[in-house]
Parts: C-alpha cells; structure tokens; sequence
C-alpha cells in the first residue's frame, strides 16, 4: 500500500506505433503449422486407412488393377478430406482465438484506452486492477494494496504483495487493489513468453467427445472385423479364391466402420464454434460446443446480464429530503428534482424535467462531494463509431459521477481541491471503500466511505442520529429494486490514525441497473427447454425478488450468505441474495452433485473459481474482466444471456446432427455388411464385388456424411428438455434406430437382387444400385425439417444430388462400368432399383412424420433436437 502518486501521461500514439513496428507484437509467435506431408501422414496413420493401404498391395501382389485403382482412389479421397477438414478446424479455431485475445488499459498521450494486448510496446504507462491479468512484464511506479497471484509461473499458491519499484510478470493474475507501471519486457522476452515458446509445440487433446467416438469407432472396427472374417468364411466355403476373400473381407470391415468420423466431428464442433462466435458468443475450449447440448442449469448473475448494465444513480436520500435524478446513463446532463415516494419508481417517460428543478442543499451537495472524492473512475464522451457517454472504470462509481454532474457539481474541479492521500479500495469481504483527503483551507484529513448500508449503518460505524431513518429508507429502496449505497465521511484530527469508524452519514444513492428488454423472454425460453435458471447476486433479498418478478422467475425461498453459512441447502432456492464470491462455489457443486450440468456466468475475478467449477463458465466480453474470461469456456461478447439460449441451441443442433451422421453411416454400414453375410445363403454367391463396396462407402460417407453435420437445427430443439449427462452417443435409441434401418435396407437390397437373379436381370448390378442409392434416400429423410415456406436448397441437398450422380454414372459410363465390374442396365430394371431404394427412406420419412403429428409410435426417447 502506497500514498498517491504523479502518474505519467504515457507515450503519445506515434511513438506507440513507432515502437510496435520496430519491437514487434506483445505475443508468442505461433509455432509452424504443420507441412503438408506431416497432415497426409497422420491422416495415412488411422487404422482404416492402414488396411485400405494393406488391402492396395495385396491387389498389386496379385495383379488385381481393378481393385486397386478403387482403393487408391477411396484413400486419396479420404486423406484429402481428412486434410482439408483439418486445415479448416484450425482456421476457424485460430479466428476464434483472435477474438477472445486479452486486452490491456494503458495511458497514451494522458488519455486512457483499452487496447489489445499485443499492440503493448516497451514504457508503455499501463493500468492494472483487480481481475487483470498482467499483459507484460511491467515495472511499477504505483501500487495501491496490489496483491497479485503469481501460481500460473511460480507455483506459489498464496499472492504476493507488490510495492512501488517492484515487477509484475506477464501472465499472473492481480487479486487485489490496483497499479500502474512501465512495460519492461514484451512478447517472447517476457517471462510468460520464456515459458510459452517451451510449450508452443505441443498439439491440442482429443476432447471427451472425440474420445468417446475413438472408443466407439474401435468397438465397430473389431465388430466389423469379426463380421467379415464371417463374411470371408462363408465365400471361401463357396468356393472363391483365397485372395479374392481377402480383399473383399478387408473392403467389407472399412465400408461397414466411418471412419471420417473423429474429422467430421471435429469439423463440426469448430464449425459450430464459429457459429456461434457470429451469434456473440466466443468459445474458448471447443467440448463447450458439444457440453452447451446438455446444460439442465443456468446460473445467472443480474448485473450486466439479466439488465442492461448501465448503472444508473437515480435516487438520493439525505437528513434534508429526497431527490431524483434525471437523465440516462452515464450522459452528465439532467437534473435533480424532489420526490416525495422512496419506494416509486421512475418511469421512461419522466426523464422530462419539470420546471421547477431543486437547488442544492448543503446536506446534498456534501453528499454529491464525497461520491466524488471515493471514486476511482472516469466518464468518456462520445466517439466515433461508440454511441453515447462510457464509463471509465467501474460502472456504479461512474453513475456517482454522472450524478454529481446533474447536481451542477465538477468532478474535476472537486479532486482538485481535495487531492488524495491514501486509500482502501473496495474488497468484496468489507464490502466497503475508503479514501483520504486533504482539505482545502484545514488540517487534518478527510475520510470518505461508502459501501452496503449494512456494513455503514451497522453499531459504532456511522454515529449521526440519522442511522435509524436511513435504514428504513434503504430497506424501501431495495425492496422497489434499487441497489442501495450507503456514504459517510469525517474529518480527523491532524496526525491522527487512519481510521474507517465513527463516520458521519451523508445519505444513500439508490442505483439501477434496467432490466433487458429479452430478460422475460429469455426466462420463458429457457424453462421451455427444460433448463432451470438461477439468479445469484450480490444485492439485497429486495432488489433480489423484485428482479425475478419482473424476469418471471419463481422466487420462492431467497437465500443469503448468511443462510448458507448456518447450513441451508443451496440447491433448495433459485434466487440466493447478498452471495459472497465464495458461496457461489457452494451454489455450483450443490446443484452438480444433483446430477445437473451447470452453466454459470461471471464477469469478476472473484468469479474465476466457480466459472472453473461449472461445467460450462460463461464470461462477460464487454464489461467482465480478464480473469473471468480467461477461466470461462464461453465468453458473451454482447453481455446477454440471451446469447446463452442460442448457444445452448447450438449446442443441441451439433451433437444431434452427430448422432443422425451415426445412425445414417452405421445403418449403411451395416446394411453392407448384412448384405454380405446373408447373401450367399440366398444363392447370391459374392452380392458385391470389393471395388463396389469401396466405391458405394466413398459416396455415402463423403460429402452427404459432413452435410449432416451442417444441418440446421431442429425448431423443436428448444422444446425438448436437454439429454441426460451420462448417456452415451448410441444412446436413447439411436442403437434400436440404426439396427432397423440398416435391417430394413439390407432386406430390400437382398429381395431386388434374388429377384433379380430369378428373372435374369444383372442382379450384382442392381445389388449395388439400390444398396448406395438406399442409403442416400436415408440421408435425405434425416434432413432437418424445411422452415415454412422455404424453397431453398441446402447442402446436404447439393450433396445427396452429387452422390446419386456418382452412384448411377458407373453403370452407364463405359470406363467406369469396367473399373467396378458392373452390367448396364435397361430403363425398367433402372426404375425398380431406384422404386425399392426408396422404400427404406420413406419409412424413416414416414415414421419421423408420425412421431412429429404424435401419432403412437414405440417412445425411444430421442436426444434433445433430434428426431426419430
């Protein structure tokens, strides 16, 4: 703790830029990506690849060209998309990263400006206060109570106390109090820079959902392999040759597996990522995407979130009557007019000024005066490009500020004639600042506080006989909604001790934040979804229940600090008042350990650990602070929890859009298989030759497979209620789903080709016409219902047409008939492959249609946002 120091004004812009274009930025280089060559052999790594590459030189041991063009084509294919899927995830993933880069608040040319962390240049004059992360290393010329948390370079779990003259180093955390000091060393140069370069070639891991499907994608593979090692025991038994078995066995076990499927997924949650980051909602970890899905909790804080985040100082009580100010925001201009109702609130209308005004008593303008002198932000005018007056620092002070210019009081003009000594800045466990002054004209100081009346109103703090008005008063105001801030002052004797106790009160400033016009609707739209919302706040119970009535949450029990300190339950309330940054933790792990997926927003340093705790953290990018948003999965760059519903939406539209890719390749796959299997028993010797599988899997799995992925998301979506946390991918039916639509397409496939076969007809042919196209009309019948009136086609429509294309082209393009062994087929015998192709997707059509209109269908539970 230091007194107050002579700030230096900074550099001027030129001389920033100058420095920035001869120093470089304040970053880490980015390590190399990868060459193209490492991309194709990671790629050329997956087990399915590897037997595609077994099954390739074994067709050139024995001489089988025909086979080997296809599967060197199936692999090429497969890289290529594998590597291009890989190169997008990371572009849409480095994108993300630029929007949630830190910020830092530096002084150029005397004026204060936030800017981005690696425009920072060395004696660049930097500001840090609580819930900063150190953008640099910085030397300091001020250090208010500066306490900064140095675990993420040194280990040490306890902060360290920081004094004028001393370093903070890039990459810690300031706790508390705040500091102002000259940058020393940027970037690489810096000690977080040192440590980063160690660290900057490590690759990224799976995420638990790319882990589950790994899993998945084993257990099918192995499944797959003993179904064709079955498929390989009955062909040989039928008398084919060891090497045609061989092939057809291993182009069997990589056409019934998808195994593009870790890529299309991690297509997706970047994709995903990215859509989201154009609705306002920037994700830093990408399992949020997919966890977003499942979120059954949403736990909100008011300030910035629930409201508007203007704080508005509207209403004044002092021993001399009440006032009320006029004017929006933090706009200076407006006026102070008398009221007579403590409990009335202003409507939008009243910000017309009356013709009387009210002058400003002595009570007043000394109240006016010390929210003044306690008060560490500043007011920015109007820009370019920003709409209206902004607050520079903490919002609440800068509505003080506002305040006392409508009271015809100059801030500028105050602090000068009361320059500051020392101070005690706000700490959420005093619930209080202090600041001290010199006094024009007197010795001694003066003392100034404010903070929650409880704490200024409480026995030995404030004496003045007004103590007992003021507390009815402040009870009225909170229970009309205002936040309540209780100011006091007293001059002390010369070289007497710095004290915070026998103040004088010089009234209470009722504040307001306006609820958001979406507050309501998001509310109704969230509890429509299945998902529970909280409201926890650091404001009264009053100002508490009043905030939920008017959002349309049911209050029920409110509990504070204080209740849960004495061992109430916190997953027994949906509205906690008073809450201690610690509480929330409490509030968090109560509602987890009852098995709900928790999603909790926060915007202050005190908010870090329980954005950690929660299953999904969601920060505040406009107003919240670097810690805050460095420890959250998910950052609101408009500061609206409406963007929450749509994330969540997202969410649910991704990992439903997974598990419809699943059920179309699985029941494809095993539809091929089944095909395979039964096959012979029907008299049909070998259904398919090797290259036809390959050359069917590489149709059905390439682009119709990533379109399902892009699809829209279900309008019910929000309707459902979310899916249980511990259910697995196939889970909710989706296993049942798949067995009987592949059953259903091995049955029809296998019915066209013993007919076939029966009459004549080129039964082979016709086998691999309507098992591809089967599967494609399944693709079809999982598209996502068209918005009313709707006309356009989609992706999955391009893809579907494309693939159908590439499936007929080979029975009637001759090169392509004699690659995969094929029989040109007559127009009748092409209308009933194409007639019983349709048949398995348009009863998925059919049974989706009966399930929408809710005609009875066996339940199977479907995920949230997906559809039978």
């Amino acid at each position: 703790m230091t007194d107050q120091g002579v700030v230096p004004s900074g550099l001027t812009d030129a001389q920033a830029a100058e420095a920035l274009l001869a120093s470089g930025p304040n970053s880490v280089p980015a390590p190399k990506p990868p060459t193209v060559w490492h991309r194709v052999g990671v790629q050329l790594r997956d087990p399915m690849i590897l037997l595609l590459i077994g099954a390739a030189l074994l067709t050139v041991a024995l001489r089988d060209f025909t086979d080997l063009t296809v599967i060197l084509v199936v692999i090429v294919l497969n890289t290529t998309v594998g590597v291009v899927q890989e190169v997008r995830a990371e572009h849409a993933l480095a994108a993300l990263g630029r929007l949630a880069a830190p910020r830092a608040c530096v002084l150029r040319s005397g004026r204060r400006l936030i800017v981005p962390a690696e425009d920072l240049v060395r004696q660049d004059v930097t500001l840090l206060a609580a819930g900063d992360i150190v953008p640099a290393d910085i030397k300091l010329f001020e250090a208010v109570r500066l306490q900064v948390d140095e675990a993420a370079l040194t280990g040490e779990s306890v902060p360290v106390e920081k004094e004028v003259d001393g370093e903070v180093l890039a990459g810690t955390v300031i706790t508390r109090g705040r500091g102002s000091g000259t940058v020393l060393r940027v970037g690489h140069e810096s000690a977080l820079g040192r440590i980063a370069e160690l660290i900057s070639t490590q690759r990224p891991r799976p995420t638990p959902l790319q882990i589950r499907l790994a899993a998945l994608s084993r257990i099918l593979s192995v499944v797959a392999l003993s179904l064709s090692v079955v498929v390989a025991v009955v062909a040989l038994l039928n008398g084919l040759s060891l090497s045609r078995v061989t092939v057809t066995a291993v182009s069997l076990t990589v056409a019934a597996v998808p195994e593009s499927l870790p890529a299309v997924v991690t297509l997706a949650l970047a994709i995903g990522a990215h859509r989201m980051a154009h609705r306002a909602a920037v994700v830093r970890r990408l399992p949020a995407v997919e966890t977003l899905g499942s979120v059954t909790v949403v736990a909100t804080d008011k300030t910035g979130t629930l409201t508007e985040g203007i704080m508005e100082a509207e209403r004044v009580w002092t021993a001399t009557g009440q006032v009320l100010a006029t004017g929006h925001g933090y706009n200076p201009e407006g006026r102070l007019l008398p009221v007579a109702d403590p409990e009335a609130r202003r409507m939008p209308d009243d910000d017309r000024d009356p013709p009387n005004g009210l002058g400003t008593s002595t009570e007043l303008h000394r109240l006016l005066r010390d929210v003044v002198l306690c008060n560490d932000a500043g007011l920015r005018p109007p820009e370019p490009g920003r709409t209206g007056w902004q607050p520079l620092g903490d919002p609440t002070e800068a509505a003080l500020l506002a305040l006392a210019h409508r009271g015809h009081l100059d801030p500028d003009m105050i602090t000068s004639a009361y320059p500051r000594t020392f101070e005690i800045p706000f700490d959420s466990s005093r619930k209080r600042m202090a600041t001290f002054h010199r006094q024009p004209g007197r010795s001694g100081e003066l003392v100034v506080v404010k903070g929650a009346p409880e704490v200024l109103l409480a026995p030995g703090v404030t004496t003045s006989g007004e103590v007992e008005p003021a507390r009815v008063a402040a009870g009225k105001l909170a229970r009309a909604g205002y936040r309540v801030l209780a100011v006091a002052d007293r001059e002390l004797e010369p070289a007497a001790a710095r004290t915070e106790d026998g103040l004088r009160l010089a009234g209470l400033v009722a504040i307001t934040d306006p609820i958001r016009a979406n507050a309501a609707t998001v509310t109704s739209a969230l509890a429509t979804a299945g998902v529970q919302m909280l409201l926890i706040t650091g404001d009264a119970a009053g100002t508490a229940t009043t905030v939920a009535r008017q959002i349309g949450l049911p209050a029920g029990e409110v509990l504070t600090s204080a209740d849960l300190d004495a061992g109430a339950d916190p997953a027994a309330a949906r509205v906690f008042a008073r809450i201690r940054p610690e509480h929330k933790l409490d509030i968090i792990r109560a509602w987890q350990d009852r098995g709900e997926v928790v999603a909790m927003t926060g915007d202050g340093v005190n908010d870090a650990p329980a954005l950690r705790r929660a299953d999904i953290g969601v920060a505040m990018g406009r107003d919240g602070t670097e810690v805050a948003r460095q420890a959250a999965d998910l950052i609101l760059t408009d500061d609206d929890l409406g963007t929450v519903v749509s994330a969540i939406e997202e969410g649910r539209r991704i990992y439903s859009n997974i598990r419809t890719f699943l059920r179309y390749a699985l029941s494809g796959g095993l539809a091929e298989v089944l095909v395979m299997l039964a096959g012979p028993a029907a008299g049909l010797t070998v259904p398919l030759l090797p290259a036809q599988i390959l050359w069917i899997n590489m149709l059905t799995h390439g682009l119709p497979g990533v379109a399902i992925g892009a699809e829209p998301a279900d309008p019910k979506a929000m309707r459902r209620p979310p899916r249980p946390p511990a259910e697995q991918v196939l889970g909710a039916g989706l296993w049942q789903r798949v067995a009987w639509t592949g059953a259903l397409i091995a049955v029809i496939t296998l019915a066209v080709a013993v007919g076939a076969r029966a009459i004549g007809s080129p039964w082979q042919t016709m086998t691999y016409l309507v098992l591809g196209l089967a599967q494609l009309g399944v693709a079809l019948a999982l598209r996502r219902p068209r918005p009313r009136g709707s006309r356009q086609p989609r992706f999955l429509d391009y893809a579907v047409a494309g693939a159908l294309v590439a499936q007929v082209a080979p029975v009637y393009v001759p090169a392509l008939r004699d690659l995969l062994g094929l029989t040109l087929l007559s127009p009748g015998e092409l209308a009933v492959a194409v007639l019983a192709a349709s048949v398995p997707g348009l009863a998925v059509a059919v049974r989706r249609l009966l399930r929408g209109t809710g005609r009875h269908v066996p339940k199977e539970s479907p995920a949230a946002g997906e559809r039978s």
